[in-house]
């Protein structure tokens, strides 16, 4: 029954099945021309030897020049050199499983192709809303303010300085933004010359302290080296860029961590060519389901919290690439009431 419901048959299949059909009718004949039994088996051997053939000859010749037509059809749409060579020299000789194979894989990587494509415009629209909602809020402010300074607020010594300053941060925010944006785009294209150079990790660990160490008061937040690392850690790099990555992921924790909390900034040796650095908070933390894509440009885990919060929504995107960028890694774990750390590794000198 599995033989009759089957619906791809091989030409082999094909051929056998018509060599038993011929068969059973060339025995009927035999048997109501009363041919004796030996000649009738001869005539069975003989009829279904050449039939085979026959009929597989046809097959080929026939059904499967349809066949690879069509397959040849499909790879025209690669037009290189190579691939003209493959369908005017090599195709003509591969069966029809061969071409039934190459037509399901090549089925299974244009299934792929649509599944990333359909991937791809769907962070595509979602980058393109999240963008338009982080450049509409500070237009929208600025508008505000300026409406209403124009509508009499002017005039007003108490009012007017206010509402300036605040137009002036909403411009800053978008300032922000585009660097943002021009950072990425060339990190991702690849236009920015890594500038290599040995220094101590130590040194751009305490000059980004110095520099956040305002931030950091406003929230009573100690900025501190963990006890047990080392403070020697010769490093290969870009320095400037890995102070960049340094800053990005400790003003995250100063803003994300608890009031009187801690930001720690800690370097271990993974083996003889590598050094992990980790920066760890005590904030809220940031839930599992969450941290696969904590370091996608503009995703943000708590939206309403980290847009009231500030920030681009590109900092920890930035991160990733120039890690990556340097052929190193970046991580993240965190638990929910506990904090986050993230972590990436440096080239040791």
């Amino acid at each position: 029954m599995d033989f009759f419901d089957k619906k791809d048959y091989s030409t082999s299949q094909l051929s056998f099945f018509s060599v038993i059909i011929s068969s059973i009718v060339i025995s009927i004949c035999c048997l109501f021309f009363e041919i004796p039994l030996l000649n009738a088996l001869i005539i069975l051997a003989i009829s279904g030897f050449i039939g085979y053939f026959v009929v597989n000859a046809i097959i080929e010749n026939y059904i499967a020049k349809k066949i690879k037509l069509i397959y040849k059809l499909i790879n025209q749409t690669k037009s290189s050199k190579r691939e003209q060579y493959f369908n005017e020299h090599l195709l003509p000789q591969k069966t029809v499983e061969e071409v039934k194979t190459d037509v399901e894989l090549w089925a299974t990587e244009k299934k792929d192709e649509i599944e990333l494509l359909r991937k791809n415009e769907q962070f595509r629209k979602e980058f393109l809303m999240n963008l338009t909602h982080e450049v509409r809020t500070p237009i929208f402010n600025i508008q505000g303010y300026i409406d209403t300074l124009l509508n009499g607020a002017l005039e007003d010594p108490q009012v007017n300085r206010k509402f300036l300053q605040n137009a002036a941060n909403s411009v800053e925010r978008l300032v922000h933004l585009v660097n943002d944006l021009h950072e990425i785009s060339k990190l991702e294209s690849g236009s920015i010359p890594l500038v290599i150079e040995h220094f101590q990790i130590q040194e751009i660990v305490l000059d980004v302290f110095e520099e956040v160490a305002l931030k950091a008061n406003e929230k009573h937040i100690r900025l501190e080296i963990k006890s047990d690392t080392k403070t020697e850690a010769l490093v290969d790099g870009d320095k400037n860029k890995y102070k960049q990555v340094l800053t990005n992921l400790i003003e995250n924790g100063i803003k994300y961590g608890s009031e009187y909390g801690f930001v720690t900034v800690g370097w271990y040796a993974l083996d003889k060519k590598t050094i992990l650095v980790e920066v760890t908070d005590n904030g809220p933390g940031i839930s599992e389901e969450h941290l696969p894509r904590i370091f996608e440009r503009f995703y943000r885990a708590d939206k309403s919290r980290n847009r009231s919060i500030g920030g681009t929504g590109l900092g920890l995107a930035i991160v990733k690439h120039i890690i990556e960028a340097h052929g190193q890694n970046v991580t993240v774990r965190s638990k929910i009431g506990i904090g986050t750390t993230f972590g990436f590794t440096i080239a040791k000198k």
